[in-house]
């Protein structure tokens, strides 16, 4: 699986992205952001506000539920604010 880290999260984990194999068990995006929380404080860190992260799996918006695999391209990164209204 290949995956890419943007913005504050990328600073955060110290990695644009990188290529993992899923542990048997992890079936989501959920489950996927449990997983890398565990390798440690930075990825606690960068991921810590798992519920308001933007994810997409194979380009395409996802949700925690969503499901995935191993040949999967899955990228995170932060809400999106809106501009400056006059």
């Amino acid at each position: 699986m290949k995956l890419l880290y943007f913005a504050w999260i990328r600073d955060d984990i110290g990695l644009d992205g990188e290529e993992i194999s899923l542990p048997d068990g992890v079936k989501t995006v959920g489950e996927l952001i449990i997983l890398l929380k565990s390798r440690g404080e930075s990825y606690e860190r960068g991921l810590r506000a798992s519920e308001e992260l933007k994810v997409a799996v194979n380009l395409e918006y996802a949700n925690l539920d969503t499901p995935i695999s191993d040949s999967d391209e899955v990228a995170f990164f932060p809400p999106v604010t809106g501009g400056k209204n006059d």
